[in-house]
């Protein structure tokens, strides 16, 4: 678990931190599927993705962080966009990822 739980803490940008100047060793992918482990609606989670032709995501497990435990415990799986902060709570189809991935949210100027 201890791997994982690395994982999980480099993959969150609400959690990873990096010496200034570094480059990131493992650049994140725009979407992140939190999840648990053993969680059948998670599973579901997954196979929604692969309908809906998700691009490439990071999946990171709340069980091994206390702070993604208690951000996302209760809520899980969660969909969220890295480079905005959106987040799709479950339930959700393939036709509810599609459009979550086609808003393009414009940087506040």
């Amino acid at each position: 678990m201890g791997n994982r739980l690395f994982y999980a803490r480099s993959c969150d940008p609400a959690v990873r931190t990096l010496p200034s100047g570094f480059p990131d060793p493992f650049p994140m992918a725009d979407l992140i599927l939190y999840q648990r482990d053993y969680c059948h609606l998670c599973d579901q989670a997954l196979a929604v993705m692969a309908e809906a032709r998700a691009p490439d995501f990071d999946s990171v497990w709340v069980d091994d962080a206390q702070e993604l435990e208690e951000r996302y415990g209760t809520r899980v799986p969660v969909l969220r966009d890295a480079r905005n902060g959106r987040e799709l709570d479950w339930p959700f189809d393939a036709a509810a990822v599609r459009a979550f991935l086609a808003i393009k949210i414009s940087p506040m100027l």
